[in-house]
């Protein structure tokens, strides 16, 4: 059937059009991406006012992040579907509109309940900027100016995320934690008409939403949405030793096994896997997942440690990893001028072992560890990381056009988020387990050292009876010390293994860099959609 041609849709040729027109159109289009995925991280370093101010438990508040996830998981790859139906301008519209009004609801959500659902909103409907801009990018530009493409967004892809316990730790310390949503509000309306102005470059084919799988798209949804939760709530849970947790994995794996037989089958599938038949496009997916893992799991383990073993709070976690953003920044200059002119491989080949550095540099923390110590490995993570996701992308979307770009750029971004969600869980379960151990190494150890320890709480408890009269509490204050220090040396020793775990995966994922060849002949991507 064809598309269907209304009054108002003035489509202009991004051939036709002049550089200042399409730089302003991906600029729109980018800062919308980034203010979707700022949201990720930007309750991280504030989870704590937001549990006291909605009186939440330490249970619940994880859904603050989870059930944005979960829903921005749903929508990345349905994206490619809607953007056929809807047009790209106004998919990106309501997109963006949609994302303004939810984050304006979850300003005002007035207890834990209605935050999961705003914030379930918010992640779907901000979801589709992303691989929206991503194929919008790749069409708009040709040549060397393309070359800035993956450059640039990848930028956004690890700024934003990195950015946001910054941010929402500013605004936390300084304003009200209600107003790591109200922010939205102001560039989100702007970025609305922006993209209702400006957006004329394809047409909707509204009929395509007479034909729709619904099967495929509650396949879908069941999916990653049940993947989602049993990594995010698995390792509070104990995993699979709990029901809730047995019964989300087993929903999850049918509604899989029945997503890729509609995928397959279907006559109007939500979400077409051709892109897999390229051996580039599932390496460049592979690279992405590792990427995900590292650059999700590290900017969640670092606030970690800050807030558990320093102690420090919202505003001193930002300040501290601030500095990754400051050298990402440096690194997509260097990233975009090396991909121009030499093998993405190699460029890829560089920065997975620096990344593997900064993540050696990192396990060798110790509980002092702070800003200056951080310094030098975060830099080096901030510079490694460019030269990971700038050949990927490109290595990912060069040589899909149309429809099957926009199906690319979904799967794609879809990868990236999916490695950082089982980056998170998995981390995070590497973490508790590590801790017990070591906890377990320092009670074998102090048993064997019983008198030595038992001097060193008289010792304590004898210097810390010239601030009290009273000696038993000046005992109980020696020992909830040297618990309390025996506590944060396991910890730090847990997220010291963590990071050197997470080092070898980077350094494993080398052996995938030389059998991801290029595509040979690739083609410019082209404008047109077909239906």
């Amino acid at each position: 059937m064809n598309a269907i041609k209304t009054p108002q849709d003035d489509i202009v040729d991004p051939a036709s059009m002049p550089n200042g027109r399409k730089f302003l159109i991906f600029g729109v289009m980018a800062f919308g991406m980034f203010l979707a995925l700022l949201d990720i991280q930007v309750v991280a370093a504030s989870l704590n006012d937001v549990q006291a101010g909605l009186s939440a438990g330490p249970n619940e508040i994880s859904w603050v992040q989870t059930a944005y996830l979960m829903a921005e998981l749903v929508m990345i790859p349905f994206s490619a579907f809607l953007a056929q139906a809807m047009s790209t301008r106004w998919l990106f519209a309501a997109s963006a509109g949609l994302f303004t009004l939810s984050s304006i609801a979850c300003g005002l959500a007035w207890n834990m309940s209605s935050m999961t659902v705003f914030r379930a909103i918010q992640g779907f409907t901000g979801g589709a900027m992303i691989p929206t801009v991503f194929a919008v990018g790749f069409t708009l530009f040709t040549g060397k100016q393309r070359a800035l493409i993956p450059a640039i967004l990848g930028m956004v892809s690890v700024l934003a995320p990195t950015l946001g316990p910054t941010v929402g730790g500013l605004i936390t310390e300084y304003i009200n934690w209600r107003w790591i949503f109200f922010i939205n509000v102001v560039p989100g309306i702007a970025v609305t008409a922006l993209a209702i102005a400006l957006l004329r470059i394809d047409r909707a084919n509204p009929a395509m939403f007479f034909r729709i799988d619904w099967l495929h798209l509650v396949a879908m949804a069941v999916f990653l949405g049940g993947l989602e939760y049993v990594l995010e709530e698995g390792p509070r849970l104990d995993w699979f030793g709990d029901s809730s947790i047995a019964i989300s994995a087993w929903l999850s794996l049918v509604a899989f096994v029945l997503f890729l037989e509609r995928s397959f089958f279907s006559n109007s599938p939500i979400v077409k896997l051709t892109p897999f038949r390229r051996p580039s496009f599932v390496f460049a997916c592979l690279f992405n997942l590792v990427i995900g893992f590292g650059l999700f799991g590290s900017i969640y383990l670092i606030p970690v440690y800050l807030g558990q073993v320093r102690g420090y709070n919202s505003l001193q976690i930002g300040m501290t990893v601030f500095v990754v953003g400051l050298a990402q920044i440096v690194s997509t200059i260097i990233a975009a001028r090396l991909s121009e002119r030499v093998d993405r491989r190699f460029v890829i080949g560089v920065g997975l072992p620096l990344f593997a550095f900064s993540l050696w540099l990192t396990s060798a923390m110790t509980p002092q560890w702070g800003f200056a110590e951080f310094l030098i490995p975060q830099v080096v993570r901030g510079l490694s990381i460019m030269l990971c996701i700038v050949p990927s992308v490109g290595m990912a979307l060069t040589g899909f056009e149309g429809t099957e770009l926009r199906y690319a750029s979904g799967l794609f971004n879809l990868m990236r988020n999916l490695g950082g969600a089982i980056g998170i869980a998995v981390v995070n379960t590497w973490l508790q387990d590590n801790a017990r151990i070591a906890m377990a190494r320092f009670g074998e150890a102090l048993g064997h050292t019983t008198q030595a320890f038992n001097d060193a709480v008289t010792g304590m408890s004898q210097r810390l009876s010239a601030y009290t009269s009273d000696p038993a509490q000046a005992l109980l204050q020696a020992q909830s010390m040297l618990g309390r220090t025996v506590s944060q040396q396991a910890l730090t020793i847990a997220f010291d293994d963590v990071f050197r775990v997470m080092c070898w995966m980077f350094i494993a994922a080398l052996l995938m860099v030389p059998f991801a060849k290029p595509v040979p002949g690739s083609t410019t991507p082209s404008v047109a959609d077909s239906h």
